[in-house]
């Protein structure tokens, strides 16, 4: 790198997008996985109405179950009640008698049971209605709230396609053994190749910084890496003010 400008300015433009790209990619990352979440939100609610809705069919087959055995009961009560007509003793009478009352109490309890799940379909109606009501209305926001996102993205990939043009024009205006230096440290040091100078200190790792290596630094006249974490260092502009007029305070 010897004997070549160094373009401080760029590098530091191509740390800024490259920063910005690693938060975009990020962003349109987590989007799947957040669309996937409102829709299981949809199902859920849908999965809640058709849960109500199956309740409410065995509900009805257990009705018409009990219903059924209170038809046939009945039907041998009417055969027992026209067979009194036709006994000859009494014990047989008494014996039908009992059997018809037997049979008589089985459909009271059945009919009762009957009664029951009536009851109880008239809360899973409720539950159904309630259910319904709800997922209409959440799914309306839901969707909304997918469109949001699926818009999001859209921009995403958009300021990302932007960003990626940017920086392969930084790339192609960058010295190769710059560029070269800086992919280096970026691959071992996530993503970060560069870091300011803040006081006397390295900003990503807090080492201190020799005197004569700020003045150095300052001059940009050639890339100083941090001895500790290998980055390399400049001065941000606002940073360099600061310190200059800090200095002509103190003359």
């Amino acid at each position: 790198m010897d004997g070549e400008e160094v373009e401080f300015e760029k590098l530091i433009q191509l740390q800024e997008v490259d920063n910005l790209l690693r938060q975009v990619s990020t962003e349109l990352a987590d989007i799947p996985k957040l669309i996937e979440q409102v829709e299981n939100k949809i199902k859920a609610d849908s999965d809640q109405v058709l849960k109500a809705k199956e309740k409410l069919t065995h509900n009805q087959k257990k009705r018409r179950d009990l219903e059924a055995e209170v038809k046939d009961l009945k039907s041998m009560v009417a055969k027992f009640k026209h067979q009194l007509n036709d006994v000859k003793t009494n014990k047989e009478y008494t014996s039908l008698l009992k059997e018809i009352q037997e049979a008589q109490a089985k459909i009271d309890a059945l009919e009762e049971n009957i009664i029951k799940e009536l009851l109880v379909a008239d809360e899973i109606e409720e539950e159904i209605r309630t259910a319904t009501v709800k997922q209409k209305n959440q799914e309306e926001n839901l969707k909304q709230e997918i469109a949001a996102l699926n818009q999001h993205q859209k921009e995403l990939e958009g300021k990302k396609s932007l960003l990626l043009r940017q920086r392969e024009e930084l790339t192609k205006s960058i010295p190769r053994s710059q560029l070269q230096l800086y992919l280096d440290i970026a691959r071992k040091r996530g993503g970060v190749a560069l870091s300011p100078v803040v006081g006397e200190f390295c900003s990503m790792c807090q080492m201190r910084i020799r005197p004569q290596m700020l003045n150095e630094i300052r001059d940009h006249s050639k890339i100083h890496l941090c001895e500790s974490c290998g980055r390399i260092l400049y001065f941000e502009p606002s940073s360099e003010e600061s310190s200059k007029e800090a200095e002509e305070s103190s003359r």
